[in-house]
């Protein structure tokens, strides 16, 4: 009798301690679905932003209006769309608490590496330089100093990497624009700027190596597309004002191919299929 009843005692420990296995995996696959949900909605968060900032500076303006004050003016139409997506962040810092970010990392990063690209696309309108590692973390933390979660260096430099491609749709749509030339020769340097110091990480940061690929495509078109200008402009003797007007006037004909993002550039547009990768 005693047997029996130590035998039925067993059975029941066994039961409620696979039921807490059970609980423990439910609630790692309700966080794992919460996450991916909310890199997706900050990864189009983060491209309406990067829409709005390319449709701003490209906006028709007055001729004697400023267009470093037209950047800057984007820039911070930009930061305060990006402010949406550091509330999602703050909303899940309980979620991603200690060990857990290493844990869903990878359900993180896409939307991370999106948000990196836009955040320092304004950065770069603003300022005209590289966001650094610790600004990026900085948007990362709350009122008190606190970080939603570790900003890996392997996200950050992923996510500029990306930067690269909408520099070069900035550089080439803004060419007809007066003074577009001098900011296409500006954005040309500053790319290839990024493409040399990124080469240095290639050894170490995966997928890295494949951004710099499309990296070293968008330098190729900024490069193209400045070459080409100045090639027609040294043709006519006349002044860059009117040299301005005239490449105003033959870029307006063309069909808009020239600013395409390059095939292959990792937009991710399609969050399922990287996601699917991450499961």
């Amino acid at each position: 009798m005693a047997t029996t009843t130590a035998s039925a005692a067993s059975k029941e420990d066994f039961i409620a301690l696979f039921d807490t296995f059970r609980a423990d995996i439910d609630d790692s696959n309700d966080r794992r679905e919460r996450l991916i949900k909310a890199s997706r909605d900050i990864t189009n968060l983060s491209k309406k932003t990067i829409f709005l900032l390319h449709r701003i500076v490209q906006s028709d303006t007055h001729p004697n209006q400023d267009e470093q004050g037209l950047a800057k003016r984007a820039a911070q139409q930009g930061y305060e769309k990006l402010r949406e997506i550091q509330d999602l962040y703050a909303k899940l810092q309980p979620e991603l608490q200690g060990d857990r970010f290493w844990r869903y990392q990878r359900q993180v990063s896409p939307g991370l590496q999106e948000y990196i690209e836009a955040l320092s696309f304004a950065h770069y309108l603003d300022y005209g330089s590289l966001i650094t590692f610790d600004e990026v973390q900085h948007t990362l933390m709350d009122s008190q100093g606190v970080e939603y979660f570790p900003l890996t260096v392997s996200d950050y430099l992923l996510g500029l990497s990306d930067l690269t491609g909408e520099l070069m749709r900035f550089a080439i749509s803004g060419i007809a624009r007066r003074g577009g030339r001098k900011k296409a020769s500006e954005v040309c340097a500053f790319v290839r700027g990024c493409k040399s110091d990124f080469e240095r990480m290639t050894p170490y940061i995966r997928e890295l190596s494949k951004k710099q690929s499309v990296t070293a495509q968008s330098l190729e078109k900024i490069e193209d597309a400045a070459y080409a200008i100045v090639v027609r402009s040294s043709e006519y003797d006349l002044s860059p004002e009117m040299l301005d007007d005239i490449v105003a006037q033959s870029i307006s004909n063309y069909s808009g191919d020239g600013i395409r993002q390059p095939p292959g550039h990792r937009r991710r547009a399609d969050m399922s299929d990287e996601e699917d990768d991450n499961i």
